[in-house]
């Protein structure tokens, strides 16, 4: 078996289903993996056009699996759930996934959701999984979290909108081209003429102890001189604004 990758050309990297199914049409695929939204971009392709994807995939015999790990974060996060009896039964070769870690912000705990109807491929899994692949604290949060989604709801719609806030102050910042975002991260573009991403890292670092990621070596965005950047709470965002203000001004 082989893995075949699908890197966008565009330059704010950008894609759709029908990019993927012209990548993809006439390659003799086993499974197809979509990351929605994707890492590190944070591109997202609506529910309704996954479903067409689905079914795209249903008449050529491909499994679909769709990484639903940030889809908390997007501007639709209470209806676009492909976690669904009815979708799934619809859509036989449909595997959804979701690290629980990402959207409720507990990634020591290690846990993760599979759902799919096809009961062979669930039996197999479950053949395959350690049989103490949960632990006791785990376990226990599995068994409360259900009990505080009205507040998880809420705080979805808040973070929502401090992302457009947020990101409408990073465009202010005149050496920084940012690029649209439905995870709890953005990328944006730094002007190659003021400062290499390297080079704003390390001085976010170390003048204001502030850590973000510089993809400069990411596979797929070298070159690109791009960084990418955490959504945090409205304190911690307007202290890298404050930074990136700074930085500007000198």
């Amino acid at each position: 078996s082989r893995i075949v990758a699908m890197m966008p050309v565009s330059d704010d990297l950008r894609y759709d289903i029908s990019d993927i199914e012209h990548r993809f049409d006439g390659e003799q695929l086993g499974y197809l993996i979509v990351v929605n939204p994707d890492n590190p971009s944070g591109n997202y392709i609506p529910t309704s056009d996954l479903l067409s994807l689905a079914q795209w995939c249903d008449n050529r015999d491909i499994k679909l699996v769709v990484d639903q790990s940030f889809a908390d974060f997007a501007d639709d996060y209470s209806s676009n759930s492909l976690l669904n009896e009815e979708l799934l039964l619809r859509h036989h070769n449909l595997v959804v996934i979701k690290s629980i870690s990402k959207s409720y912000g507990v990634p020591g705990l290690r846990l993760g959701i599979m759902a799919s109807a096809d009961v062979d491929l669930i039996d197999h899994i479950k053949r395959d999984v350690a049989i103490w692949n949960i632990n006791s604290i785990a376990e226990y949060y599995m068994q409360i979290f259900n009990k505080y989604e009205k507040d998880y709801r809420r705080a979805c719609a808040k973070f929502v909108a401090e992302r457009e806030r947020f990101v409408g102050e990073l465009g202010k910042i005149g050496f920084l081209k940012v690029l649209p975002s439905q995870a709890n991260y953005v990328l944006a573009v730094v002007n190659n003429n003021l400062m290499s991403s390297t080079r704003l890292t390390e001085r976010l670092l170390g003048e204001f102890n502030i850590l973000i990621k510089d993809c400069s070596a990411k596979r797929g965005l070298e070159g690109r001189n791009m960084i990418r950047i955490a959504i945090r709470s409205s304190e911690d965002n307007n202290r890298l604004l404050d930074a990136l203000h700074h930085i500007e001004s000198k």
